[in-house]
Parts: structure tokens; C-alpha cells; sequence
């Protein structure tokens, strides 16, 4: 009847077992009845007693009711068919999100941390992107591809949910590496309508990140734009858990206090023709 139906949600039909039992009790319900009528009162003697009931209303409310709930799970089960084609506007940009998530971003001088705020604010940028190609890189220290260029958010969105310091393979803040990665994975060999966006606080290990967005730029035309998250004067302590306790990272018996660095951002943005944002 349908050309490509298909079903979203087959797990859904697990339901049909809630509407069996419903039925058993309705039968086991109905005998029940009719037997303690029995034992009451005779046949001839029931009828007068049970003239102002209608035994086929009975049935039709309870036929009714196993009907709607059938009709629930196949509802639940989500049937689709036909094609819908909706229309998406190309803008032709290309953008890839770095995200810094190295130990430092837990820093809470920005809240909740710095990295919980960088992920909210790639959130609202999604949300109020359309048409354009939009792609993820982590980096600490190392750089992964967590999407590639896509116009798929929801995927981008539900990448972001399991981000954390933990979900890369080494520690360090390595943002040239992470640069670029992200200049090599453009699809194309266009020189415009290319743009990476860094949220970082700026601490680096010797990765040469300006050195790697001057070459982003003049090799394949990638404006780097930068965002600083911390505090640059005063930082924060670092916290950590262990052993189910919160503590705070340290080095030779001192606690590290981290700064979000501005002048390393801004060069890097100004090196690729980019601007550097401090949302503090």
C-alpha cells in the first residue's frame, strides 16, 4: 500500500505484551463477573437484577479500549513513508570548531569550568548556523577529528556531550598540531570561504600555533579566529578527582595556578587575518 514504509522504532512493539495483559485481565474480569452472578441469584432470577446493564456495552468499551491501545504502539513504533526533501540554503563556509580540552580547562574561573562553557558556547554557535559545512577537532596533546565538515549539528552536538579532558590519548595543550589538522582536512582546494575557531585558554607546548595559522592561511586561504576562556591575571587552580575526593593538580608539591594567555591567542588570530575574542 506504502512504496518505502519503514519503521523508526520496532523496540516500541514490546508494548504489545502491556496490551495483552490488559486483555487477560479484561477476560479474566468478565468471567469473574458472570460467575459470582451465578452463585447470587439464578438465570431467571439475574435477568431482572441485571436489566439496567448492557453486557454488549460492555464489550464494545472493552474492544474499544484494546483498539486505542494498538493503535498507541503503532503509533509508538513511528511508520514513516514517502520522501520529504527539504530545501537548505549553501552558503559555501567552511568551518572547523577547535576545542581545546586539556587539563587546564577545567580551570573554574569561568562557569561551571572553562571547557563546559566552551562546549555551551559551540551549542549557540550551531544553533545559529544553516547551510554551512561545520567540522570538530579536540586537541590537548594530540589532535582527533571528532566530525568531519557536516551540516548534520545534531551529530556535532551529541559528539560535544562526551567530550572530556579523559577522552584523549595524552595530556599537554598541543593547538599547532591542532591547526594544522584542521588546514589539511578542508575538502576542497578553493582558497576562500574557509575558517577555523579556536576556544582555548592559550597554553601551548612549543607547537609553533602561529607559525601554523600564518601557513593555514597563505597556503590554503583559512582565517583563524581565536577564544580566550579564563582569567589573565589572577587563573585558577586546576581541580582534579581521585578516589571519589575533589584535589588540585600539582607540580613538584605546588598547587598550578592557570592563566588564560591573550597574547599567544591574538597572534595566532592575527597571523591567519583572524580576530581574537576575550570572553574572559
Amino acid at each position: 500500500m506504502f512504496d518505502g514504509i519503514e519503521f523508526i522504532s520496532l523496540a516500541k512493539l514490546n508494548w504489545l505484551w502491556a496490551v495483552l495483559a490488559v486483555l487477560i485481565l479484561i477476560i479474566i474480569a468478565f468471567k469473574q463477573r458472570h460467575r459470582a452472578l451465578a452463585r447470587f441469584a439464578s438465570q431467571r432470577l439475574g435477568r431482572p437484577l441485571t436489566a439496567s446493564t448492557s453486557l454488549g456495552r460492555r464489550r464494545w468499551k472493552a474492544g474499544l479500549l484494546i483498539a486505542s491501545m494498538v493503535f498507541l504502539v503503532a503509533a509508538l513504533i513511528d511508520p514513516r513513508w514517502g520522501t520529504r526533501y527539504q530545501e537548505v540554503e549553501q552558503r559555501g563556509i567552511d568551518l572547523y570548531v577547535l576545542l581545546d580540552v586539556s587539563k587546564s580547562m577545567l580551570a573554574e574561573d569561568v562557569k561551571p569550568n572553562r571547557l563546559d562553557r566552551a562546549k555551551h558556547y559551540i551549542s549557540d554557535l550551531l544553533d545559529s548556523t544553516h547551510g554551512d559545512r561545520v567540522g570538530l577537532i579536540t586537541f590537548a596533546g594530540v589532535s582527533q577529528i571528532k566530525t568531519p565538515l557536516t551540516i548534520d549539528y545534531r551529530a556535532i552536538k551529541t559528539a560535544l556531550e562526551d567530550i572530556r579532558p579523559q577522552s584523549v590519548p595524552q595530556g599537554g595543550s598541543k593547538l599547532g598540531d591542532a591547526i594544522r589538522l584542521a588546514s589539511d582536512s578542508f575538502t576542497d582546494e578553493v582558497q576562500d570561504f574557509k575558517a577555523i575557531l579556536v576556544l582555548s585558554d592559550g597554553e601551548d607546548m612549543d607547537s609553533f600555533p602561529v607559525e601554523a595559522a600564518a601557513s593555514a592561511f597563505d597556503e590554503h586561504g583559512v582565517r583563524v579566529f581565536t577564544v580566550g576562556l579564563g582569567d589573565q591575571v589572577q587563573g585558577a587552580r586546576i581541580p582534579i578527582s581521585m578516589g571519589g575526593n575533589t584535589i588540585y593538580l600539582t607540580y613538584q608539591g605546588e598547587e598550578i595556578w592557570s592563566r588564560m594567555d591573550p597574547n599567544m591567542l591574538t597572534q595566532v588570530a592575527m597571523a591567519a587575518d583572524g580576530h581574537f575574542y576575550d570572553v574572559g
